[in-house]
């Protein structure tokens, strides 16, 4: 049975050049042939998946409820300075459930969802109110209507299946996060896992897009400075 310690911890680690230089050393690697990149994510994507199931199938009744459901100050402020839009997901697999968070501290005309039309590369979202439904799109994921609103969040709380402390996230595989962060630079990126899918150091590629901060059921960790700046 696990009971997550509570309350949130702060944690800060503005070193993103330690990150880019990760992400060039196994660009380099996977291009010259000595390490098969792709394998390695494969590997730590499986073993992940397992560890955050378990984890989450094992917690505590209270621990369960309780986890998520309150804001560190920080992100409790950034909510609330002026109207952003907020992007979270309908968890799956193991994933924190945020969605009682968002409807307590988001206003219900600024919660978005994750939509995607096609099973392609292609992300985008769509404004969902508590009182509305969902249904499962082409990713089997549950996902806002497609007839709701279009939205581009200016606050992305996204899953993952591992992070570490420099801002590294390893995501599912499909790179529409990735894709998505890339268009919308100005979006503020935070992930949400439990702290178990901590790694030393994930696998990133140059188009991997860093973390602006991790949420966990333990702690909050900020990378760099645009989530203190925005």
């Amino acid at each position: 049975m696990v009971v997550p310690p509570t309350p949130c911890s702060i944690q800060h680690n503005n070193d993103r050049t330690a990150l880019d230089r990760r992400k060039a050393n196994f660009h380099r690697q996977d291009m010259t042939g000595s390490s098969d990149l792709r394998a390695i994510k494969a590997q730590m994507r499986a073993k992940l998946r397992f560890r955050r199931r378990h984890f989450s199938a094992n917690l505590d009744a209270m621990a369960a409820l309780a986890a998520f459901r309150s804001l560190p100050e920080a992100l409790d402020d950034l909510f609330r300075r002026g109207t952003p839009i907020v992007s979270g997901y309908a968890s799956v697999g193991g994933e924190p459930d945020i969605l009682p968070l968002l409807t307590s501290y988001v206003d219900a005309d600024h919660i978005a969802l994750p939509f995607h039309a096609q099973r392609d590369e292609h992300l985008s979202f769509r404004l969902w109110r508590p009182d509305q439904p969902l249904e499962h799109g082409p990713w089997r994921t549950p996902q806002p209507l497609a007839q709701n609103s279009p939205a581009t969040p200016d606050i992305i709380l996204c899953p993952l299946l591992g992070f570490d402390r420099y801002g590294g996230r390893l995501g599912q595989g499909g790179g529409h996060y990735d894709r998505y962060f890339s268009k919308h630079p100005n979006a503020l990126r935070i992930g949400i896992a439990w702290s178990v899918q901590e790694v030393d150091h994930a696998p990133l590629e140059p188009t991997d897009m860093a973390l602006d901060a991790i949420l966990t059921e333990q702690e909050m960790i900020f990378y760099g400075k645009r989530l203190h700046e925005a």
